[in-house]
């Protein structure tokens, strides 16, 4: 039997560098990755969050992720997001690797948006406006700044001292919602159920990216902002059913879900957005998006 291997969240962030991390992604889409092919995640509402479980087969593997999310966490000092990701063998279902997830999350969502801002920002955006100071805004500067010359970081959050020393670390300042009206782009990574900014503001060629929710009655960007922007997601039906921002614009009539472009043909060049308006991806995590890095990690260290 094969002994299975255990990393923490130093080892998955040592084996998976932010450009390796994007490359992964990116190549799994060009190969014929087909997102349509995950089962729906399930989400087990508990007493004080949620307990979500993201299978999925991809390349010669199988794995599964097992997520918490606690909202009261942050609070007493814990992550508002933990969990494990379990990789398997393919074929023989044997267990082969053991991981913590919370790096893994935060490396594999920014590296997603990474991707998709690749093809939708501009060449020489420079202003990127980011909503939160936890993980996964840690993650996403760090991965835009692979993909884009970011030069000027605003930091925007409700707790002011830990978006000042976000700001701090990551070489930015502290800025206000009403920043976006000079933002190339945009990346909200909040936990927020409300819209964090007014979408007037935002300029023709902006793009934004919006990680925080997962379930319908959330939303990071209101319904006319996401009508006013050409829209790509992850994959139509699991958008439909899961993404607060799009579901809510939907159901106001604003939006056609038949308007929605695919990441995947967007990456091929099969589909393409229209140039003359901002520019939103909204993402919910998909579990072959896990699978398709620990999968890279575990081929790195072997």
């Amino acid at each position: 039997m094969t002994d299975l291997r255990v990393w923490d969240d130093a080892d998955v962030t040592a084996a998976l560098p932010m450009a390796t991390a994007i490359d992964a992604i990116r190549a799994a889409l060009v190969d014929g990755l087909d997102p349509t092919s995950d089962p729906a995640r399930s989400i087990v509402p508990t007493g004080h969050g949620n307990v979500l479980l993201m299978p999925a087969e991809w390349g010669g593997y199988a794995g599964v992720k097992i997520v918490t999310v606690a909202p009261d966490n942050p609070a007493a000092g814990l992550p508002l997001v933990q969990g494990n990701y379990l990789l398997l063998d393919g074929r023989t279902l044997t267990p082969l690797l053991l991981t913590a997830a919370e790096a893994l999350t935060a490396i594999r969502t920014s590296a997603v948006s990474a991707v998709a801002a690749d093809v939708l920002s501009i060449e020489g955006a420079t202003t990127l406006v980011v909503f939160g100071s936890g993980p996964q805004a840690r993650q996403h500067v760090a991965a835009l700044r692979v993909i884009r010359p970011i030069g000027d970081v605003i930091v925007v959050g409700r707790d002011q001292g830990r978006a000042a020393a976000f700001a701090q670390e990551c070489g930015g300042r502290v800025g206000t919602p009403d920043d976006v009206a000079s933002a190339d782009i945009v990346a909200c990574c909040t936990s927020s159920r409300t819209p964090v900014f007014d979408g007037t503001l935002l300029r023709p060629h902006a793009t934004v990216i919006a990680v925080g929710s997962y379930q319908p009655d959330t939303a990071e960007v209101d319904a006319r902002t996401v009508a006013a922007c050409a829209v790509v997601v992850e994959e139509r039906a699991t958008a439909l059913r899961e993404a607060g921002d799009v579901v809510q614009a939907v159901r106001s009539a604003l939006l056609d879900p038949a308007a929605l472009t695919e990441l995947p043909a967007l990456v091929r060049g099969t589909e393409r957005i229209e140039p003359d308006r901002p520019r939103l991806f909204k993402s919910v995590g998909m579990a072959w998006e896990d699978l398709v890095l620990v999968a890279a990690a575990h081929r790195r260290r072997n």
